[in-house]
């Protein structure tokens, strides 16, 4: 009795630790490579420790066969990959706006590491990147990543089939909006940099003889900063709040 009970809450772990752990291999800085591998390890296995007695109702019956367990288990890998990029591409936001911002403002060739994408970007989309990861933890919006997780086991029962179709419309959605987000967020700097840009054709037509090149890019950098300076609250604000609306459904409140 006992060692069929320790069988069965042991695959139920297995079965959780599949999706908790692929999940926590795509989602913003945990995910990142950067972030010791011990600890993300520690930490799957800590929320699949606690998820057993809670999932444990929704869980499939021990199969009888290596065969059946393969696929659930494959299951379980795909909806958390699947999770996870959704949960990814919501991060994605700020690098859209932040290679917008940099074209329009001449930063563009100014590269930084970005931890939201984890190469090398241009250097104001790493610096929201940056600013969005750290103010994913101050606003306690990560509990709101772990709690979709959990959630997750509402929409996708383990050892259920997958609608392969609707997943990969969602995914489809999800980056349509992010992308929209991105430029949304750049707006400000795309009318500011219109002006600028007409108010520089008009003033090479009145006076040829500036050098309008060395006048025309600090001032454009200058003016990109100050717009920047005054904006980012608000972008980060946004930002915040698709995301956590995004989170909500996978929640279930």
């Amino acid at each position: 009795m006992l060692e069929e009970f320790l069988e069965v809450n042991a695959f139920v772990f297995i079965v959780i630790f599949s999706r908790i752990g692929t999940i926590l291999i795509f989602i913003p800085a945990l995910g990142n490579p950067r972030f010791f591998a011990r600890i993300r390890l520690f930490l799957a296995l800590a929320i699949s420790f606690i998820l057993t007695p809670i999932v444990f109702d929704v869980s499939p019956k021990m199969p009888s066969n290596v065969v059946e367990l393969i696929v659930i288990i494959s299951g379980e890998i795909l909806v958390g990959g699947f999770l996870g990029l959704v949960i990814r591409s919501m991060f994605y936001a700020t690098q859209t706006a932040g290679v917008v911002i940099s074209f329009v403002s001449g930063m563009a060739n100014t590269m930084v590491y970005d931890p939201v994408v984890e190469q090398q970007s241009a250097i104001v989309a790493g610096f929201l990147g940056v600013v969005a990861t750290l103010l994913l933890f101050i606003t306690n919006i990560h509990h709101l990543l772990i709690e979709s997780m959990v959630g997750s086991y509402k929409l996708f029962e383990p050892g259920l089939s997958l609608n392969l179709g609707d997943m990969a419309n969602m995914l489809a959605r999800e980056i349509n909006e992010t992308f929209k987000l991105g430029v949304q967020l750049s707006a400000p700097f795309l009318v500011v940099s219109f002006a600028y840009y007409v108010g520089l054709g008009v003033l090479t037509r009145l006076s040829p003889q500036i050098p309008i090149f060395f006048v025309a890019m600090p001032l454009q950098i200058v003016i990109s900063m100050i717009v920047l300076a005054l904006s980012v609250g608000g972008m980060m604000t946004v930002y915040l709040r698709h995301v956590q609306e995004r989170l909500i459904p996978f929640v279930g409140i």
